[in-house]
């Protein structure tokens, strides 16, 4: 019987890591971090690329911790966060701390070992989603567009841990995913509208569920088509993109432009759901995309 119990117990805590740290939004920073180095690197180095992995989800997950170690009291309002580990009260607030300060730590250091570039373009992300953008997400709904910062970063960050240089490369692959992000999280924003409502988030640039958001969102999308295919036209140095590679994102873009338009007739939890696995969708292909046409062009 204690086995059993022992054995419930170890997963609980293997679970409530997962949760706090957000495991799957960490994974996902990390895959567009190591196409972000891939793209930039002349030669790849497999201990670059195994210290920004780790350093990415380091970073990510100290991120989160700290955000639910700040929102502890709203994620308990919301149905879809009253049960993660601090609201529910399976994991203290100094716990997610310890969690939090070291992974912060041990990710600067792993960034820092690839180059000092890469470890403040970690930090800065690290600071702006949990002291700017966190304590926005109550008062306005910039916040979004706050939050597109750091959330912008990874791909940009994989190039820069390549190079050791920020240029016009990295600051188009920030501004690609910088530009997704708004019809990304505004689909969120919209689906999940009640419930963020509870807590008192303004995820929705009018505040509502209107016509207004929806022409933003298409706009956003069409902004993120347009600079995704930029790297074709060579102005953008040593990143580039063939005219095949080019077509494909921008059948890509349609696609998620088109479930955009599909939110702006129906205005639906649905279409809003489906503009936001679309938008997933667009970004993880693009990036195959953007490494592919590389290694393969």
């Amino acid at each position: 019987m204690s086995s059993i119990k022992s054995s419930v117990s170890k997963t609980s805590v293997i679970t409530d890591f997962k949760e706090i740290t957000k495991m799957g939004l960490s994974i996902s920073v990390v895959f567009s971090a190591i196409a972000g180095y891939l793209l930039g690197a002349y030669t790849i180095s497999y201990t670059t690329l195994i210290l920004l992995a780790l350093g990415g989800y380091f970073m990510v997950g100290a991120s989160n911790a700290y955000n639910q170690i700040i929102e502890r009291d709203l994620d308990a309002l919301m149905d879809r966060t009253k049960s993660r580990p601090i609201p529910s009260g399976r994991m203290s607030v100094n716990t997610a701390f310890i969690i939090a300060t070291a992974f912060t730590v041990l990710g600067l250091i792993a960034l820092y070992k690839i180059n000092p570039k890469t470890a403040m373009w970690g930090a800065i992300s690290i600071f702006l989603y949990t002291s700017v953008y966190t304590p926005l997400k109550t008062k306005t709904p910039l916040s979004v567009f706050v939050g597109a910062l750091p959330g912008a970063i990874p791909f940009m960050l994989g190039w820069v841990a390549a190079r050791g240089e920020f240029g016009i490369e990295p600051g188009t692959l920030f501004a690609i995913q910088f530009f997704w992000q708004f019809p990304h999280f505004w689909s969120i924003g919209w689906f999940l509208y009640e419930d963020y409502e509870k807590g008192g988030f303004f995820m929705l640039p009018t505040g509502k569920r209107d016509k207004g958001t929806a022409i933003q969102i298409i706009m956003y999308s069409v902004w993120t088509v347009l600079v995704s295919i930029i790297p074709a036209f060579g102005f953008t140095g040593d990143l580039k993109l063939s005219i095949v590679g080019a077509l494909l994102v921008f059948l890509l873009g349609m696609v998620m432009l088109a479930y955009a338009f599909r939110l702006y007739k129906q205005r639906t939890a649905k279409t809003a759901k489906q503009l936001m696995l679309s938008s997933v969708f667009y970004i993880t292909m693009l990036q195959i995309i953007y490494v592919a046409d590389k290694f393969l062009g």
